[in-house]
């Protein structure tokens, strides 16, 4: 009988480890060729695509260092190794989901047809594939092993983190105005609220949901950041597109707009992009701030976390 078990538990560990290698190459195959297919027909030619191109390498990197690690066995002695994959993929689906979608938007308007065309649209596909294997393997995970780190409070906070990553890619195209102090703090703002959380997934080992509901730390950081993004969004609202503040309401009167090669996504659509996921922000950070309270309430996190398989 314990033989059996034993070669049961063998077999199974396999198993385990067979689906991850598959799910890892499939991940450095579609990052890779993502990556091949840009670079080899020239289709890189607007600024904003760096954030597409920064996203495949460094996925591609994350996963080459961890299939390494699953090779050389160190998972059997990093205790937080599940959690790391856990938070690992499900940045990497976030990231290549976000590519998959600025990319084609800027570069199937710029290249109408011919062969230039047919590399972003495969460029896309493998994206697209890439990011649908971070989310299987974020999903496997999750039900494998029951990490707490996959309850909802923990996808949130991760979330959050994504959405400041994708904030920061359009700053670095808008140069705000250094004369306008509101400008100036709604970028201290998204630099702040992105520390703390940053500080808060380190400080927890990402196991959000059973840290943070009863931690009166966790509650005033999630209240603090709901402050913040309000007074960003109506701050960089005002002074970006109010011409009472200084803003450009007019798309069409906007210099870099007008420039055939920037056109597409100039800096007055990146602004408005930037207006768009503060908005898209603060509404995960109320979302995070009623489950802080609702779950402090009731005193227990079940039910927030995506079942075990065991």
């Amino acid at each position: 009988m314990t033989i059996m078990s034993s070669t049961s538990l063998s077999l199974g560990l396999d198993s385990v480890t067979n689906k991850s290698y598959l799910l890892h190459f499939l991940q450095l195959l579609s990052t890779c060729m993502a990556f091949f297919l840009v670079t080899r027909e020239s289709t890189w030619s607007v600024d904003i695509s760096n954030w597409s191109m920064f996203v495949w390498c460094f996925c591609f990197a994350v996963t080459l260092l961890i299939l390494i690690a699953e090779l050389c066995g160190l998972q059997d002695k990093l205790h937080f190794w599940d959690s790391f994959l856990i938070t690992s993929a499900c940045y990497c689906a976030l990231f290549c989901l976000s590519a998959s979608i600025i990319y084609p938007i800027i570069h199937l308007q710029i290249f109408p047809d011919g062969s230039p065309r047919h590399h972003v649209i495969a460029a896309t596909a493998f994206s697209g594939i890439a990011s649908v294997a971070y989310a299987v393997e974020v999903v496997w995970t999750c039900a494998r092993t029951g990490e707490p780190s996959c309850s909802l409070l923990g996808l949130l906070k991760r979330l959050e983190i994504f959405v400041a990553c994708v904030i920061f890619a359009f700053l670095s195209n808008t140069y705000p105005n250094e004369r306008q102090p509101a400008l100036v703090w709604c970028v201290a703002v998204y630099c702040t609220c992105f520390i703390l959380g940053a500080v808060a997934m380190l400080w927890h080992r990402c196991d959000c949901d059973e840290s943070l509901p009863y931690s009166c730390l966790g509650f005033g950081q999630s209240v603090l950041a709901v402050l913040l993004y309000t007074t960003a969004l109506v701050l960089w609202s005002l002074y970006q597109f109010n011409g009472d503040f200084g803003g450009q309401p007019q798309r069409s009167n906007e210099l870099s707009c007008i420039d055939e090669l920037t056109s597409y996504l100039c800096v007055w659509d990146q602004r408005l992009a930037v207006a768009i996921l503060t908005a898209v922000n603060l509404l995960i950070y109320v979302a995070d701030l009623v489950i802080l309270t609702v779950v402090s309430d009731r005193g227990s996190t079940q039910g927030l976390r995506i079942p075990s398989s065991h």
